[in-house]
């Protein structure tokens, strides 16, 4: 993940340290959410090249939320809809369902040998 704590106080236009720890957590806990939502059975997926961009605004806007809606007692809950999440959610699951088809379709070993004899 090549979002760092620096990044995300940048996005929320944070100045001090105070907060860096938190940050930290949700930063983990952010990608981890990303991760789950999209899949991870497919080996390498986040590390390509078309993914990485998608993923990293996702655990930067997944954290900002965390950040910026923490839970308070109150009297009326509040769940806020996190639009941006929820679109780039979308597109990786797209882009991982695709990848899991060509992991999925592509001929094993031992079948693309017994093609070669036929």
């Amino acid at each position: 993940m090549a979002v760092e704590v620096d990044d995300l106080k940048a996005a929320l236009y944070l100045d001090g340290d105070e907060d860096n720890l938190l940050l930290g957590a949700y930063l983990e806990a952010a990608k981890q959410f990303t991760i789950n939502a999209v899949g991870n059975e497919v080996a390498g997926f986040y590390a390509r090249p078309e993914v990485v961009p998608l993923f990293d605004a996702a655990v930067k806007a997944r954290a900002a939320t965390l950040y910026q809606y923490r839970i308070e007692l109150t009297d009326v809950p509040t769940y806020p809809v996190d639009l941006t999440f929820n679109s780039i959610i979308g597109q990786l699951r797209g882009m991982y369902l695709v990848a899991k088809e060509e992991i999925d379709n592509a001929p094993s070993d031992q079948s693309a040998q017994q093609d070669h004899r036929i």
